[in-house]
């Protein structure tokens, strides 16, 4: 299978302003997100308005955590040469590991204003997490970006407009990284709301689906960057930055979930 469409879907006459597969597929995101967060916080007894009051610090906090996290993880040396290119969020670039850390930031905050716990805030945002994870690296396939390595499997896809300096016969078959890692996302939400639900819904001790969703999601990070080409500089370990960087909130997510079993354990003894 060859991939080869233009990943602008329109282009605003008379303005010449581009609109990107991506930039619909981040702005779906968001709305689905938001939905899933206001069923969460619904079912907890809370009112839209109270969701509604996460989307500015949660928007923020993902957008500014991914630029910055793409910025120092990935290209802190390009950073270095052009610091007004963190700006330029146009230009692309955007990191899950980065997000997770704004994320973070934001539900911490929403925590102190609404006196709502962290991991209660957190547990009911995971849903949205697993599934903005998945979408992202849906946009990532329409942009022909964060491709795989070169295979001869048989599912494998020829991205030229990635390998644009090869002539059009001479383009190799690759991973479709970004397919696999959007379907491990899909499986992570749905692993999510199974946890969910044996656990008892509302019944469910606290913190269980915000440290399932790190042990999950982050190990699939990790498995699926085998498969990816490296796309940053300086990185040609034998694990690369994705992976390396997705082993401390694996270690993170046990160590809460160890947390959240011996607390239910203690509360139920």
């Amino acid at each position: 299978m060859t991939w080869d469409l233009d990943p602008v879907f329109f282009t605003i006459p008379f303005l010449n302003l581009s609109t990107r597969y991506y930039g619909l597929i981040f702005s779906l995101n968001f709305i689905l997100g938001l939905l899933l967060y206001a069923w969460q916080i619904q079912r907890s007894g809370g009112s839209v308005s109270e969701a509604m009051d996460m989307v500015w610090p949660g928007f923020i906090g993902l957008l500014v955590g991914a630029r910055l996290g793409h910025v120092f993880f990935y290209n802190f040396d390009y950073f270095t040469q052009d610091p007004l290119w963190l700006f330029r969020v146009w230009e692309g670039g955007l990191a899950s590991h980065g997000a997770a850390l704004g994320l973070i930031g934001a539900i911490a905050w929403r925590s102190y204003r609404s006196h709502r716990p962290f991991w209660d805030i957190f547990d009911r945002l995971t849903f949205s997490g697993a599934l903005g994870a998945a979408l992202i690296r849906l946009g990532n396939f329409f942009n022909s970006e964060i491709v795989g390595k070169v295979t001869n499997v048989w599912w494998a896809v020829r991205f030229p407009r990635y390998d644009w300096r090869l002539p059009p016969d001479l383009v190799p078959p690759r991973y479709p990284s970004q397919l696999v890692e959007f379907l491990a996302g899909l499986l992570v939400l749905g692993a999510l709301l199974l946890i969910d639900r044996l656990a008892g819904r509302e019944k469910r001790p606290r913190g269980l689906l915000a440290a399932s969703f790190f042990i999950l999601y982050f190990t699939a990070r990790f498995l699926v960057e085998f498969l990816k080409e490296r796309h940053g500089p300086n990185d040609d370990l034998w694990l690369s930055k994705g992976q390396l960087l997705s082993i401390l909130p694996i270690v993170f997510g046990v160590g809460a979930l160890i947390a959240v079993i011996k607390k239910a354990r203690r509360l139920n003894s």
